[in-house]
């Protein structure tokens, strides 16, 4: 017999009785009735009961004098649980082992929290002890699902003719819209590598060396701050390129790996096929946001129009936005109450409203403001029924699309118009290129300036700057947004007239980028990709409101590694060798 174990906790069945087995694993529960000692044997692939009756005197005391969470090897002969003792909830609760033999592998001190149980730990102990931690079912549960999620990617990117190739670690500084991670050189005193915030560059530069078609989940390094959806310092993503290809080639590609995987690992849920394009500007007034949520099943209308120059001063001469709500009839006052504290929660100073009576008269606290051209124009505009609640944003556009984006979504959740248990993807599209700084007035780019410019150099030339539309886009899943992509611009001049209008020199874009436009002038192929977070879609699949929940060994939100003590000090001579001296802010 092997010498830890014939068969693992969680394969045990009915056909087993009377096997003489020997199992390993982690004492995860214990039960003394009666002198009978049940314990709860777990490994990575289940748990099974084992049970030691008094007779076994030896097995008994040790088993019985073990910490929880010990590792053992016992020794036992399946047998088979009586009718009331038979557990539904385990795949091995047909069976129990009764012990007659046991073997401490690994003893356990007093563990700091419970295991068998989410008591609620916080979670920086848990990121103390998260060896502890991605005990738990949950958690374990999560990583495996992180590994078939990664496996899946793989096996569906190779079918679909995609060529796995590694990028490297250490590079040069880029300016991808974060702080890098940086390196100090030995060799090279001053000087230092950058972890890539992505491998943007190096897979553009595989197209122009002919791949045609590659892949990587490529980890990325970038010094920001940590959010529910984004985890400090590393995270890893499917990184693809294609040559010769336009927009919705690329669509096609990851609409189907996405729609398979969310298919086969979203445990039944129905999934969004095809995904709808939305163009950015929709996307900002219908939901408020380029992240929308499309489980929600409500639409804000621009109804400006409608109260430009009227004698509502509160809306007069403002952006203004409505919800309108249906089937509100029997809503409580509580309600609309409810919906005004969020709104004030998002930054809101309070939030309108009004409700369609079945004359189509309106009531609410704004009502008597409205004249009856104002509303007639609402009702029609809004195609408002009797029993339908409007709400109302008014402001400037941004901060007004921010906080009824959230009300729309918290609307439909509390009124019955949120869909569960679905996942609905679209593509977000049609980004503009650029966009005016608020506070010098400048222009620059809107997001990723490696895009090529709907309209090529012509739009460049002949059109505002803030007209200007890229072929860029964004994949959206539940009001997460997965990745940005692009068709890359991969033109010498497009690229020098595109930087021009951001401010930037072609002696700064040959300094930044001299590696790819040295490339781009020796044959370079129309080409474009994307690169959806890995982590996000495990979270999303999870069903796990913090991406850390989906990550083995995360940093904490102030981008702390609890277990290793990572960032740790640095002695002198290290310093020396790597030409630095440490500079302490003043506290």
């Amino acid at each position: 017999m092997h010498r830890y174990r014939s068969h693992t906790c969680g394969e045990l069945r009915a056909s087993d009785v009377g096997t003489g087995v020997r199992l390993s694993g982690w004492l995860h529960n214990r039960r003394n009735l009666g002198g009978i000692l049940f314990i709860d044997l777990r490994d990575h692939y289940g748990i099974v009961q084992l049970v030691v009756r008094p007779e076994q005197a030896e097995v008994h005391e040790r088993l019985s004098s073990l910490s929880k969470e010990s590792v053992v090897r016992v020794d036992g002969k399946v047998s088979a649980r009586g009718a009331d003792n038979v557990n539904p909830e385990l795949p091995t609760g047909d069976v129990e082992v009764e012990v007659t033999d046991v073997e401490v592998l690994g003893g356990a001190e007093q563990i700091p929290f419970t295991i068998n149980a989410e008591d609620g730990v916080n979670e920086e102990r848990r990121l103390e002890y998260r060896f502890l931690d991605l005990r738990r079912e949950r958690m374990h549960r999560n990583i495996i699902l992180r590994s078939q999620v990664i496996a899946k990617i793989r096996e569906k990117m190779v079918r679909e003719g995609f060529n796995e190739l590694a990028t490297p670690i250490l590079s040069a500084t880029s300016p991808e819209g974060a702080r890098d991670f940086l390196v100090p050189s030995r060799l090279h005193a001053g000087k230092f590598y950058a972890l890539p915030q992505a491998p943007q560059q190096f897979k553009q530069l595989l197209m122009i060396a002919g791949f045609d078609r590659y892949f990587q989940i490529a980890p990325c390094f970038r010094d920001e701050d940590a959010r529910a959806d984004r985890s400090p310092g590393e995270f890893y993503q499917l990184d693809m390129e294609m040559s010769f290809v336009e927009q919705e080639d690329v669509f096609e590609v990851i609409e189907k790996v996405m729609t398979e995987l969310f298919q086969e690992l979203g445990e039944g849920r129905e999934c969004t096929s095809p995904f709808p394009r939305v163009p950015f500007r929709e996307a900002m007034l219908k939901y408020g946001s380029d992240k929308p949520d499309l489980r929600a099943q409500l639409e804000l209308v621009d109804v400006s129009d409608v109260f430009k120059g009227s004698g509502f001063k509160a809306f007069a001469d403002k952006h203004v936005r409505a919800l309108a709500v249906p089937d509100t009839a029997d809503q409580p006052r509580k309600f609309f109450d409810q919906m005004g504290e969020f709104a004030v929660e998002q930054g809101a100073k309070g939030l309108a409203w009004v409700r369609v009576n079945d004359d189509r008269s309106l009531t609410g606290p704004i009502a008597k403001f409205l004249t009856e051209n104002d509303v007639q124009q609402l009702l029609t505009v809004l195609k408002a029924e009797p029993g339908t609640a409007v709400f109302f944003g008014a402001g400037e556009f941004d901060e007004v699309s921010k906080i009824m984006g959230a009300v729309r979504v918290e609307a439909a959740k509390r009124t019955g118009h949120f869909e569960e248990g679905v996942y609905r993807f679209c593509w977000i599209v049609d980004f503009p290129m650029f966009e005016k700084d608020e506070e010098t007035g400048a222009v620059e780019f809107s997001h990723n300036p490696f895009s090529m410019p709907q309209g090529g150099l012509r739009a460049l030339e002949t059109q505002d700057p803030l007209d200007v539309l890229a072929w860029q886009y964004d994949i959206v899943c539940n009001g997460v947004e997965l990745s940005s992509g692009a068709i890359r611009n991969h033109e010498p001049e497009i690229m020098f007239k595109a930087f021009e209008i951001a401010g930037y020199s072609n002696e700064d874009v040959e300094r930044e980028f001299g590696g790819m436009l040295r490339a781009f002038r020796f044959g370079a192929p129309p080409h474009g990709g994307i690169a959806p977070g890995i982590d996000r879609i495990v979270m999303l699949l999870a069903d796990e409101p913090n991406i850390r929940e989906t990550i083995a060994f995360p940093l904490n939100g102030n981008a702390q590694d609890l277990l290793m003590g990572a960032p740790s000090e640095v002695d002198e001579a290290r310093l020396k060798e790597l030409h630095l001296s440490v500079r302490k802010p003043k506290l």
